[in-house]
């Protein structure tokens, strides 16, 4: 139990973390210029951390809860295959609804695919190395 909460911690803080580098650094920033008319202009700093490391507990429980059922022999081959399945339910499926209702650029859509696999992927690697059942 006390791995499990460790890990939730980590990975709520590594979450936040690479949200941040991914949506923060100036490359992104121009590809998302599409939303400044809809963006916020600040972020509740208090508000992000505390929801991260909500998503870190889930996301490590979750992975524990499936742990058997997912593909792979090992750990972190289990963690990538979490991995992957969140980034499908939790990314593809997000900017694809969300490329249908807005005037998404292409150029965004697929930085949001591509470094959504990176972090969701190295989040799973992350249980799967730490959270062995």
């Amino acid at each position: 139990m006390l791995r499990y909460i460790i890990v939730s911690i980590i990975s709520g803080f590594l979450f936040g973390t690479m949200d941040g580098l991914i949506n923060a650094n100036p490359f992104a920033q121009k590809l998302f210029l599409f939303l400044k008319p809809v963006a916020r202009t600040s972020v509740n700093v208090p508000a992000g951390i505390i929801i991260d490391l909500v998503y870190g507990f889930a996301m490590a429980g979750i992975f524990m809860t499936l742990y058997q059922a997912l593909p792979g022999p090992a750990g972190p081959v289990k963690g990538i295959s979490f991995g992957l399945i969140v980034w499908f339910f939790r990314v593809v499926m997000y900017t694809a609804s969300q490329w249908m209702t807005t005037t998404m650029p292409v150029s965004a859509v697929l930085y949001i695919l591509l470094s959504g696999l990176v972090e969701m992927v190295l989040l799973g690697m992350l249980y799967g190395v730490t959270l062995k059942i």
